[in-house]
């Protein structure tokens, strides 16, 4: 493959995957719901710690059916908080994800889901819930009525 295939490919992988992966920064996230007319939902997770956020990342959010629902409908904006070396995060992103809990999850409960407008105003939070997919789906959209 040549150099300018693999730069095209290479742009398009990132492209895509940009696009795909949830955001990290809240203003990014509210400047993506405000150009896309869709609400934020943001995850706040210990993602190789919490027994209940890896099972509502299993069962819910990573399912078929809630991705297909967040696509039209939702910025997702993951705030994790991983204890484990290998899943370190940067100083710069642990001070961003500390400076959201201290605005949205004072009590530092996991999972903790937080749902806001475009505007950033905050319309309803939640956690894991033993529900399936289709029934998460409902409960969140009670939030964005």
């Amino acid at each position: 493959m040549n150099i300018a295939k693999s730069i095209i490919l290479l742009f398009v992988v990132l492209f895509t995957t940009n696009n795909i992966q949830a955001q990290s920064n809240l203003n990014q996230a509210l400047d993506q719901a405000k150009k896309e007319n869709k609400f934020i939902l943001m995850n706040f997770s210990g993602s190789d710690w919490c027994r209940s956020c890896i099972i509502l990342k299993k069962t819910i959010l990573n399912t078929d059916e809630f991705k297909d629902f967040a696509k039209n409908e939702l910025v997702i904006l993951d705030v994790d908080f991983p204890r484990s070396k290998k899943n370190r995060l940067s100083k710069e992103q642990i001070k961003i994800n500390e400076a959201l809990a201290e605005k949205y999850n004072k009590k530092g409960q996991f999972p903790t889901i937080v749902l806001l407008n475009k505007d950033g105003e905050v319309l309803g939070k939640t956690g894991y819930k033993k529900l399936n997919p289709d029934q998460y789906i409902s409960h969140i959209k009670s939030f964005l009525k």
